[in-house]
């Protein structure tokens, strides 16, 4: 039995290339007003903001970026918005659990902590998507923050 050779396999190599690809020039922008830069969070009596930090028997699956109390949030690239997110089960975290799941650029993000303007639609790079809620009710001392988490849970830093 002949085997017949696949004179599409470059193509099919390049397709598969691209998709891969697909979010490696993606760049965060300006996520909260008033950090321009996309500050994460350090150390605090809380623990730490970046990807893998400690948090008791687990670790950190998201990076924090500094955003005070009622800033406003901006999106970080074009997206889609794909429904509002709880974060927490627990009542006494009411008044921070809220959040926004994004879509575009080949990501999928969760962002923590956000109260937002609306929960679908399509937003531009550096509109505004919401507010920062009040994480100091919740958390008294910690640096407040804005929590990315990539939707498969892989670090999110190269993005910032």
């Amino acid at each position: 039995m002949k085997m017949k050779t696949c004179n599409n396999l470059p193509v099919l190599l390049a397709v598969l290339l691209a998709v891969v690809c697909v979010c490696e020039g993606v760049t965060f922008g300006q996520l909260c007003q008033g950090n321009s830069g996309n500050t994460v969070r350090s150390s605090d009596s809380w623990g730490q903001g970046h990807y893998g930090a400690p948090r008791g028997s687990r670790t950190h699956q998201g990076l924090d970026i500094t955003c005070a109390d009622g800033s406003v949030v901006y999106a970080p690239f074009d997206l889609t918005l794909s429904g509002e997110l709880t974060v927490y089960t627990d009542v006494t975290k009411a008044a921070i659990n809220s959040g926004i799941n994004l879509r575009g650029e080949g990501l999928c993000v969760k962002l923590f902590y956000v109260d937002p303007d609306q929960t679908s639609g399509t937003v531009s790079k550096g509109q505004r998507i919401g507010v920062m809620m009040p994480m100091q009710s919740v958390y008294p001392g910690i640096t407040s923050h804005v929590h990315v988490q990539l939707c498969d849970k892989s670090d999110p830093t190269p993005y910032f």
